[in-house]
């Protein structure tokens, strides 16, 4: 029996049914779905970092410097990103100005940790372990940056990736994930400097930096784009000669070309101010910047040799 108080689409079988009559609606026109099944399901970026797609359309209008950065888990990537950030913001950072950035919220979450400041005493970690909601998209940063020596406007893309992601890639060889680095201008391994002033830790986190370099030569056909090793937690002590070394030897071992800087993101040692060598890891990233060519320049005129006749009349 179907009730006489049953609601039914209008103008249906469902509106003679309230009147009394035998008719029994249809299945697919009462209590069906009122919307239509999505075909796809929708992906969100993680937090308020922007996605590949953003990224992509933005280096479709203008010259974007894509940045791969690679490190285990509590390496200090995410203290990179953070220290720049603050640094910029404070208008501390040497050598270059804030011009803009489409991701400041999301520079405001991983910051935020360093600004939980109690009584004087630092917190126990500045930032926050970086979580993906999609583990297959990555999350990016842009920063909008003027060298003052030039006057240069660079956009970074700044991804911020968890550690495991960098260990997948060690153990397994998982580079699906990856393939936006191929894109990448500057490639940075970061390295806990405490794991390379430890005895016990020494040569597991340098072969590691090894195995990381040769997984690079595979995902990018050899041709390893500019690569910068960064060693954090330079406020715990300088990086030894003799670990310098055979990190050296480690990389020559694997063909592979890189330049080390030292960084300390932030500082428990009064003697290294926090943001120490972040200003050094930017210029490693960029490059130097390379002489102006003479747009119209002097030559001296020989004998037999062909020359503009309109240039420098007064000769």
């Amino acid at each position: 029996m179907t009730c006489d108080h049953r609601v039914g689409t209008v103008g249906g079988d469902a509106v003679g049914a309230s009147h009394g009559t035998d008719a029994l609606p249809e299945a697919d026109e009462i209590g069906g779905a009122v919307l239509e099944r999505p075909s796809s399901t929708a992906s969100f970026p993680s937090s308020h970092t922007l996605g590949p797609d953003v990224i992509s359309d933005m280096m479709a209008s203008r010259y974007v410097t894509m940045v791969g950065i690679l490190g285990d888990p509590d390496s200090g990537k995410t203290a990179c990103l953070a220290s720049i950030y603050l640094l910029v913001a404070n208008a501390t950072l040497t050598g270059w100005t804030f011009a803009d950035s489409r991701s400041l919220m999301a520079f405001e979450d991983i910051a935020r940790g360093a600004r939980d400041w109690n009584a004087g005493t630092p917190p126990d970690q500045m930032t926050v372990h970086t979580e993906m909601s999609d583990d297959r998209r990555p999350g990016f940063l842009h920063l909008r940056l003027v060298r003052k020596s030039d006057g240069r406007r660079v956009d970074f893309a700044l991804p911020d990736l968890p550690g495991e992601w960098t260990t997948k890639l060690i153990s397994s060889a998982q580079a699906e994930r990856f393939g936006f680095m191929k894109s990448a201008e500057a490639l940075w391994i970061v390295v806990d400097g405490r794991a390379l002033a430890d005895k016990e830790r020494r040569q597991g986190a340098i072969s590691r930096v090894g195995q990381l370099a040769e997984r690079l030569k595979a995902l990018f056909d050899g041709a390893v784009p500019r690569l910068v090793i960064v060693v954090t937690h330079r406020d715990s002590g300088e990086l030894a000669q003799t670990v310098s070394t055979r990190l050296l030897t480690e990389l020559q071992r694997r063909d592979v070309e890189f330049t080390v800087v030292q960084v300390a993101p932030f500082s428990e040692n009064n003697a290294v101010r926090a943001g120490f060598g972040i200003d050094d890891l930017i210029a490693a990233t960029v490059g130097t910047p390379r002489a102006a060519p003479d747009f119209w320049p002097s030559i001296s005129p020989s004998d037999g040799a062909r020359a503009y006749l309109a240039f420098r009349r007064d000769r």
